[in-house]
């Protein structure tokens, strides 16, 4: 069953199905990393669209369980696939790497997306790619001492191509496996035409304001929920059986 059909059952199918599960299986930004030190679970993206999903229709449950670990990579985290993920029987498995990967091969960062894809897809569940956000372009001013030597790295990362490279291989594959793309890095190069990349980020390197989770949040839902699916939609379900 489709997730955007699970989402509006009424208390036969949900008695049959049961709720709403997404899991998401990602790094420090899906963890709810922010600037050093911080962490925003209240404002992180899966969140925000759990609550979108929620105002919508708030007769079904939605459960958002976070597999993510900061400071990972796809390659460090298929084999905690089936215990941290694939356990909870998602319907929907949410996949966001590719931030940490570059600083690999991207052999290895294709050849582990695979096995994540297919994996969740012989589960039964659905399967977005969220691209990740850009890195920064320049090593900022107020970049904690101890990062400033990492920024400089993933700063060339981002200026010399490497990282457009890795994320268009993997919207690539994922396309070519039938995996829904959610590509917010596309909707970030856009914005670097006309702003400031690095100081859409939290921690000047990697990590997203709370204000731009804002973005991935809205981009998952319209994906979930198109404009036309959610027209005349009633919450008029209930607990308690009507005699």
């Amino acid at each position: 069953m489709k997730i955007r059909e699970k989402l509006f059952m009424k208390r036969e199918g949900l008695e049959q199905e049961g709720p709403i599960n997404i899991v998401i299986f990602g790094d420090s930004v899906s963890h709810g990393a922010l600037a050093n030190g911080e962490m925003g679970y209240d404002t992180v993206y899966h969140n925000r669209l759990r609550e979108k999903l929620m105002a919508v229709r708030n007769y079904v449950p939605v459960n958002v369980i976070n597999a993510a670990i900061g400071g990972t990579s796809a390659k460090e985290s298929v084999e905690r696939l089936p215990k941290q993920v694939l356990t909870h029987c998602p319907d929907l498995v949410i996949v966001c790497f590719g931030l940490n990967d570059v600083n690999g091969t991207k052999e290895d960062y294709l050849s582990s997306m695979r096995t994540i894809f297919e994996a969740c897809q012989n589960s039964g569940s659905e399967v977005i790619f969220l691209t990740p956000n850009m890195l920064n372009t320049y090593v900022a001013e107020d970049v904690a001492e101890v990062h400033r030597s990492y920024a400089a790295v993933t700063a060339e990362f981002q200026n010399n191509g490497r990282m457009d490279d890795y994320i268009e291989s993997a919207v690539a594959l994922a396309k070519s496996m039938g995996v829904a793309v959610c590509d917010c890095y596309g909707e970030w190069k856009k914005l670097s035409e006309t702003q400031d990349i690095t100081m859409l980020l939290a921690n000047r390197i990697n990590h997203p304001t709370r204000e731009m989770h804002e973005l991935f949040a809205q981009k998952l839902f319209e994906m979930i929920l198109p404009e036309e699916a959610v027209k005349n939609i009633q919450n008029d379900d209930s607990m308690f059986r009507k005699e």
